[in-house]
């Protein structure tokens, strides 16, 4: 996680203090827009999130299995709904755009 926040940090960081400009600016801008429509990249991020959403909503399970007792009944209900939920790959935090 760390590489990837230094190479944005970095891209970002060229972009702002390049010289060339808009030009340049615009060739990174399509080369990303490129790479995030590659069909590996985009399945690639479509099964990371849908992992991703698996290993919270066990995780949901677990923390109210084992601290249930120490809970109010309301959150531990939303934390076994939370666990149970199949979410759709096109809601607003899904990588279907």
């Amino acid at each position: 996680m760390r590489k990837l926040m230094f190479i944005a940090g970095a891209a970002v960081g060229y972009v702002l203090g390049a010289r060339a400009g808009r030009e340049r600016y615009e060739q990174l801008r399509e080369a990303a827009r490129r790479f995030r429509k590659n069909p590996a990249v985009r399945n690639s991020m479509d099964s990371a999130t849908l992992a991703g959403r698996q290993a919270a909503g066990r995780a949901a399970g677990a923390f109210a299995d084992r601290a249930g007792e120490r809970l109010p009944e309301p959150v531990v209900e939303r934390l076994r709904s939370v666990q149970g939920r199949q979410t759709p790959m096109n809601d607003e935090w899904g990588s279907s755009r």
